[in-house]
């Protein structure tokens, strides 16, 4: 589960194939769009892919759970492409669905098979409805920002709950899709929420945590409120329905899903979506083993499931049918719901081939759409470490970034250790790593790899290639990560440190990522690992907007800021080696500080010059800016960037403690 977020490369370890798997690479393959429902003129046509299978059959049900079969038909096999086929001459628009194939001489579960696009409560049966009914007034022309650069963008990591639930909210569909759809909605001190807070703040995308139909929810039951974050995925082309006002309805969730995402694309933001084909929630009872037994999960050579993702089982995208699963539900999502990114969890237990295609063929649909994921695993896999999705191996990936772990590690502290603390609360020794994120990881003349703590090589040959974070969904929030290693210290000093954590994020090259709500000081009380937490522990408290105004004014400068000036949204590696030069600090005497300025309108920026230093030690220190006219961007916690906070001659200047300079000059 993507909570675990461990690093494991895997080493020598690693094997090729197992020979228990070997078997699934003779099978034949389907890459047809017809699979599993296709309705026209001429009836109701199912399609299933399950080449082993002694015999199958379609049951036709009146509505999503419970009762009998309407009727069952049987399926007729065609060995040339491993696929079973049924139809009928009506359009069975209303009715349900299952599949059910005979396996060793027995009839497995019935499964909604995996390609369901529309399903009824609890994902148990897959619905036949028209997908042209589902579509929003002015869907024909719905489209997300256009991107010419993935420096460009701006993320925001958001759960549906965590932004509405709480009762300070002012939000009318709490915990639901059309939460996002209300203007208007205000905290108890009159400041804007929902999707008028994201507007405010400036970010250009929305990353939404998982929102296909997942399995840990009771859909029968939400007055039970029960939260997870959604990394456990039971059908991956229909949305959950805990997330729509009626999930007993198929085509209420997808409807309320496109109306989210046109009110989103409305306001002139994004919508990135969390994907997890890294793994299913069941093994033997998954959708996948009943459709076509052991051939979509990667196994040891005991035939046991293999395990990279921490949670009992791996999928298999090395195999063909499996990997023209994952790049054409992908698309799925791309052309009916216009998703606009992709964040692939644990996403170095796919093949480098895979993710290649995926964003290949995502291109295509759309010149905007950008994938990036988290370039490691939870374990060790079967697939080669040369051929894993790894941070390591980004450079071999086409128009894919991964997260920095460097950045977020050294800055804030590492990850695993709650007390441990980073560059910006003050532990030394971490200079050289965050220098690694500020170049978003690619070969520097003056960064040292051989003195970084996560990575000893300029994995990357772009800044695209670079997500950098402090904070995300997992682990601890920044906020609570700073009030448990800065434990005995005011809580002024605590935000202060959030603002240079997050000043070092949105100033370095690569794209940056936010958790949402911490632009307000929002904290999980304490909990390490909030996936199925209630919401008194993961929702925003909207009271904090006013009580910590200042806060969140310092991250719309930060946006603002970065969307004003190309220089910190650098393009390649060459532009960064040649434009952003840091000054010569003995690490020594001055720990936790560095410096360095951003030369000769670099990337076209208005701005001749820009002087960028961090301190983030716990008490001042002083720097040597060369004479002539600056204006101040960013000092003692403030930040304007388009008026300034006043002009400086030159010279020496002192850097509070926790805190960041932004010096431009213009001429």
């Amino acid at each position: 589960m993507t909570a675990l977020a461990l690093t494991a490369v895997g080493g020598a370890s690693s094997q090729a194939r197992s020979t228990y798997d070997e078997q699934f690479v003779s099978y034949p393959t389907y890459s047809g769009d017809d699979l599993e429902l296709t309705v026209s003129d001429a009836g109701t046509a199912f399609r299933l892919w399950s080449p082993k299978a002694q015999d199958a059959r379609v049951k036709i049900y009146a509505q999503g759970r419970g009762g009998n079969p309407l009727t069952v038909l049987p399926m007729q096999f065609h060995a040339d492409n491993g696929t079973w086929t049924a139809s009928v001459p009506e359009k069975l628009y209303g009715k349900f669905y299952t599949f059910q194939i005979l396996h060793d001489g027995k009839w497995l579960d019935e499964t909604p098979g995996v390609w369901a696009k529309a399903v009824g409560l609890n994902g148990e049966r897959a619905a036949i409805i028209d997908l042209t009914s589902t579509n929003p007034e002015g869907w024909a022309e719905d489209k997300g920002p256009k991107v010419d650069n993935f420096t460009d963008v701006i993320v925001y990591e958001m759960h549906h709950r965590d932004m509405s639930m709480h009762p300070s909210s002012g939000i009318a569909n709490k915990g639901k899709f059309l939460a996002l759809t209300e203007p208007g909605t205000l905290s108890p001190d009159s400041l804007a929420t929902g999707i008028d807070h994201l507007k405010e703040l400036g970010i250009t995308h929305v990353h939404i945590l998982p929102s296909y139909d997942y399995n840990s929810v009771d859909e029968a039951n939400l007055q039970l409120n029960t939260y997870n974050w959604g990394y456990d995925p039971l059908n991956y082309n229909a949305p959950e329905g805990s997330y729509s006002t009626n999930p007993s309805d198929p085509a209420t969730r997808i409807r309320e899903m496109k109306e989210m995402i046109k009110a989103l694309h409305d306001a002139g933001i994004g919508v990135i979506m969390d994907v997890v084909y890294n793994h299913t929630a069941g093994n033997d009872d998954s959708n996948f083993e009943l459709t076509a037994p052991g051939y979509y999960h990667r196994h040891r050579n005991d035939g046991s499931y293999s395990d990279a993702s921490g949670c009992g089982n791996e999928t298999a995208s090395d195999l063909l049918q499996m990997q023209d699963y994952i790049v054409n539900s992908t698309k799925y999502w791309a052309d009916e719901y216009h998703i606009d990114g992709f964040r692939f969890d644990l996403m170095a237990i796919h093949d480098i081939e895979t993710m290649n295609r995926v964003a290949a063929e995502l291109k295509e649909i759309n010149p905007s759409i950008f994938v990036y994921g988290e370039g490691w695993t939870a374990g060790d896999s079967p697939l080669p470490v040369d051929k894993r999705a790894l941070k390591e191996n980004v450079a071999k990936m086409t128009d894919i970034a991964v997260f920095s772990d460097d950045l977020r590690d050294a800055v804030k502290g590492h990850y695993t250790d709650a007390s441990d603390r980073g560059f910006a609360t003050g532990k030394p020794g971490l200079e050289e790593t965050v220098k690694i994120g500020i170049v978003a990881a690619t070969a520097h003349p003056q960064v040292d790899y051989s003195k970084g703590n996560n990575s000893k090589f300029a994995y990357a040959s772009s800044p695209e290639m670079i997500v950098n974070y402090v904070s995300c969904h997992d682990d601890l929030s920044l906020t609570d990560k700073l009030k448990k290693s800065m434990e005995g210290l005011p809580e002024k000093d605590m935000l202060e440190a959030a603002k240079l954590a997050q000043t070092i994020v949105f100033t370095s090259q690569g794209a940056p990522f936010m958790f949402a709500g911490e632009e307000v000081w929002r904290d999980k009380k304490g909990v390490h690992n909030s996936y199925k937490s209630p919401d008194s522990i993961n929702a925003i408290d909207w009271h904090n907007k006013a009580l910590y105004a200042d806060q969140f004014a310092y991250y719309q400068g930060l946006t603002a800021l970065r969307k004003a000036h190309p220089a910190f949204r650098m393009t390649t590696a060459d532009q960064i080696a040649r434009h952003l030069v840091f000054d010569k600090i003995d690490s020594e005497k001055n720990p936790n500080l560095i410096s360095y300025s951003l030369t000769d309108n670099a990337n076209g920026d208005e701005w001749k010059e820009i002087k960028v230093a961090f301190n983030g030690a716990s008490y001042p220190q002083t720097i040597n800016v060369k004479k002539g006219k600056w204006m101040i961007v960013a000092q003692d916690g403030k930040i304007s960037p388009a008026e300034g906070l006043g002009e400086f001659k030159g010279g020496k200047i002192t850097l509070a403690p926790y805190s960041a300079l932004i010096l431009a000059k213009t001429k």
